[in-house]
Formats: structure tokens, sequence, C-alpha cells
């Protein structure tokens, strides 16, 4: 794998409470599901604290410039097209404003394997080390708390749960707001309240 973990620019001590901890919560939208043939087509992501406090918001179309226009997989699902990746970010770009954004946080996400597949193939294949501490992932978290796997997992029902919605559900940046403002609830129900107690939930 081709990532580094960074650490120099957190600020969490063991003992630094949760809500001075910050998290890059992370989303895409892909032509597919496999890593080896797919890409990422739009990028979303949302720097914020533990106490649901949002410090940045960023997103991005992703354009394939030598991949070519004419696969953007699931249309029917994410509705991005081939006009939209054209005004985005070369994959360079991407990554490289990716990791100005994670840099000194956790990185999070709903699935955190699916987001992290796709952009460590970017990564490897660009030569450009993902500045990775974590990962946290949120599917996880709540899996953790239904040991019988009695309800759904997917976002947009645990997001239910705690009484939150989007009315833009495989919008990259949507779909990170909406895991950024479930972050708090699930960090709650596991009753984190340091980054100590925070990190055994780590991979």
């Amino acid at each position: 794998m081709n990532s580094s973990t960074s650490t120099s620019q957190l600020s969490n001590a063991p003992t630094t409470p949760i809500d001075q901890v910050r998290f890059a919560v992370v989303d895409t939208e892909t032509t597919g599901l496999s890593t080896d043939d797919d890409r990422v087509l739009q990028l979303g992501v949302v720097v914020v604290r533990g106490d649901g406090t949002v410090e940045q918001e960023f997103v991005t179309y992703v354009r394939r410039l030598t991949w070519g226009f004419g696969h953007v997989g699931a249309f029917h699902i994410h509705g991005i097209t081939r006009r939209q990746l054209r005004g985005g970010a070369k994959p360079r770009e991407a990554l490289e404003m990716l990791n100005a954004l994670i840099d000194g946080c956790v990185f999070t996400a709903h699935n955190a394997k699916f987001d992290i597949g796709f952009l460590q193939s970017d990564s490897t294949r660009l030569e450009i080390p993902l500045k990775l501490t974590g990962p946290l992932c949120t599917l996880n978290l709540s899996r953790k708390l239904d040991p019988q796997r009695s309800m759904s997992h997917k976002l947009k029902d645990v997001a239910a749960r705690y009484g939150k919605s989007t009315d833009r559900p495989h919008d990259a940046l949507a779909d990170a707001q909406l895991t950024a403002a479930v972050l708090p609830d699930l960090l709650a129900a596991h009753r984190v309240t340091t980054y100590e107690e925070l990190t055994p939930h780590f991979g």
C-alpha cells in the first residue's frame, strides 16, 4: 500500500477531548466497484470536530483525460455526466487537495474500506502517498452497536435513526455531510470522550 500515517499535525494526545479532535469525513462516487477497473468520479470532504462543528467542506468532480469520458458507470445511481467531469480536477490535483485536507485529521468514511481502496488505487498509480490517519469507519461503529445485526447499517438508515437525512443521496459532498452529521452521535453511543478512547475503533 502506498500510504503513510501522519500524526505530526494532530493535537491528539491520548487525553485530547473528542470535541477537539479533527475528522476528515470523505465520500467518493465511482464508476463501479472494482478498484482495478473503475475510478473515482467525485470526491467530497467535510472537516469536522468531534462535537459536530464543521470547519471546512470540499467537493470536486475528477476528470480522466487519459482515461476517456465514455464510462461514467451507474449514472442512474450517482447522476454524474461526462460534461460535469470535464469541469473537474485532474486525478493528481484531486489527490493533492485531498491530502491537504486529511493531513492532521482522522480519515473517516461510511464503509471506509471502499473509499480508501479507490483512493489508494490512485495513490499508487500517481505515486502520491496518502496522509492517512485512522481510518475510522462509521459503518463499523454502527454495526458494533448492533451485534445481532438486526438493523440496516446503510448510511441513510443509520442517519434516520438519529433524525438526519439528505435530499441528495449518492452525491459525494452530501453523503460526506450526512456521515459527518451522525459521527458525534455514534461517538457518543460508544462513550468516546477522548482521542485515546477513539483509537481502538481505527482500522
